[in-house]
């Protein structure tokens, strides 16, 4: 390929960046975080002799012996879960120590970690004023403050991504289907996806690839990838031969993919400006960045906000003091107006939980069906067609599916003929903005909170993998907030079971892009 079509197509996918042109009606969502807690056991606690040993901390939706598993919620208070969850358990064997549990939006339900109903997770180093992103904030702080190597979290909607972007750290959310979530509450069954997170990248690649998880099929996890198709994904993908971290050429020769509608009004021009330094870094590392189109980005947080909220009201129908669940005990009888357990889910559920399950009943209702749940689905099967369409390996769960250059937009250029060029990769901010204020985030009404989702939800719908990294932004030196949020979150997003490349993608990139934590 001629140096000017590389220069043209590289300039294409500038402009997409820089031009602020395009309004999507788009939602905003909050993060919560909690602190870790710990059972009497601190990091200084840990043998420090074994170099291999890794200090972990778990999600408080994620079973571990020996800890309270209460999702941040008060029906939940005092429950334990007599067993490890599996996620759990193959880490122990991998020398991880349980060092505690971390706080979170009451059953993952929330976007900064203040859903809780226990605690309110800051964000540390500095930023206590600050959201720490959620649902998985607690985990992203215990991180964050050195007091955890890795970190569980659940990714449904950026879950674990969100919390990454917010503290400056790394957040991965594999292939749906690739950890087993055999032991983790359910939120939303079809979206749920185990996640890790850690300070750099290597850590979770040499849990994911060199260790093997990506091999393991867990046969009490129904949404396990079975064995065969695990081995046939593996065949079809380059990067499960072993981890290397000392790799950079990793980058060199790919193609990355600049999503025009993720350039929406409402991003930070920081942010902005880090995605662009960000294009930069890949082409001088040898690869190519093209601006892509996906156009059913703009229906994929309204169809989250539909199937999300229907799942949560199925799932948590059991809470109800009988089954499951702390009952209400402070009164003589725990109906109300003659319908059994109603004060238990009153007085056990948070108000957010409540408006999920309201909202995600009445899509599931005989009226409501066939207009909200229904379309949230076609959706979401746009959502992954779009996806497969940019990429240039194919899906191996899904058949290929022509690209219709009808729906394309009139900023993408043609690479030939056929149609506009494929990439390996896509490159987007994690986070429209730098962490909020808390203060702030309090005012928010709730839609103003889910907003925050927009660049994550997209590749939760769709199964893929996806990281996100921390990047350096612009500061003015005479503005002591951009000099304190000096950061902001990088999003990778890769194909279906292409974990490995992600990842060592990832580990190169992040070198480039925020220099200041050596791997």
């Amino acid at each position: 390929m001629s140096t000017y079509v590389r220069h043209s197509q590289f300039r294409a996918a500038r402009r997409v960046i820089s031009n602020q042109w395009r309004t999507n009606n788009l939602q905003w969502r909050s993060l919560h975080q909690t602190a870790l807690r710990s059972k009497g056991v601190t990091s200084n606690e840990v043998p420090n002799d074994d170099s291999h040993l890794i200090n972990l901390a778990v999600k408080d939706n994620i079973a571990a012996t020996g800890f309270t598993t209460t999702c941040a919620s008060n029906i939940l208070t005092g429950n334990k879960i007599p067993f490890d969850a599996s996620i759990v358990r193959q880490l122990r064997e991998l020398n991880a120590t349980v060092i505690g549990k971390s706080g979170m939006d009451e059953f993952g339900m929330g976007t900064h970690s203040t859903t809780s109903a226990f605690e309110t997770i800051h964000n540390v180093c500095g930023l206590e004023k600050y959201s720490a992103g959620g649902s998985s904030g607690g985990s992203a702080v215990a991180v964050r403050k050195g007091e955890a190597d890795l970190a569980l979290g659940t990714d449904t909607g950026g879950s674990v991504r969100m919390p990454a972007a917010y503290t400056g750290i790394v957040g991965f959310k594999p292939s749906y289907g690739m950890l087993s979530r055999w032991g983790v509450v359910p939120y939303a069954n079809s979206l749920d996806t185990v996640g890790l997170l850690a300070r750099t990248v290597d850590p979770i690649g040499k849990v994911i690839v060199g260790d093997g998880l990506y091999r393991e099929h867990d046969t009490n996890d129904p949404t396990s990838l079975p064995s065969q198709v695990r081995e046939r994904c593996t065949a079809e993908r380059k990067g499960y031969e072993g981890w290397d971290s000392t790799k950079s050429t990793a980058i060199r020769g790919l193609t990355f993919g600049i999503p025009i509608e993720y350039n929406i009004e409402e991003l930070d021009s920081r942010i902005r400006q880090g995605w662009l330094t960000a294009a930069q870094k890949i082409e001088e590392l040898g690869g190519r960045v093209v601006p892509v189109s996906l156009p059913s980005t703009k229906n994929a947080l309204s169809a989250y906000y539909v199937i999300a909220p229907a799942e949560a009201a199925s799932n948590l129908s059991k809470y109800d003091g009988v089954r499951y669940g702390k009952r209400d005990s402070e009164h003589g009888s725990d109906s109300y107006e003659g319908i059994l357990y109603a004060k238990t889910r009153e007085t056990g559920f948070g108000s957010e939980v409540k408006r999920r399950i309201l909202l995600g009943s009445y899509t599931l209702s005989s009226e409501a069906m066939d207009n909200y749940f229904i379309q949230a689905q076609k959706i979401r099967r746009l959502v992954k067609r779009d996806f497969d369409r940019v990429f240039k390996l194919r899906n191996p769960l899904e058949d290929e599916v022509p690209f219709d250059l009808s729906d394309m937009e009139d900023t993408v250029q043609l690479e030939n003929k056929l149609g506009p060029a494929q990439v390996d990769f896509l490159l987007s901010p994690t986070a429209p903005t730098t962490p909020p204020l808390l203060d702030d985030i309090m005012k928010q009404t709730p839609l103003d909170s889910y907003m925050n989702d927009v660049f994550t939800v997209p590749a939760s719908l769709a199964g893929l993998p996806a990281i996100s990294v921390p990047m350096d932004i612009p500061v003015d030196p005479t503005k002591e907030e951009e000099r304190l949020l000096n950061f902001g979150g990088l999003q990778l997003i890769g194909q279906y079971w292409d974990d490995a490349r992600l990842l060592s993608v990832a580990s190169v990139l992040s070198r480039h892009v925020y220099p200041r934590i050596s791997p």
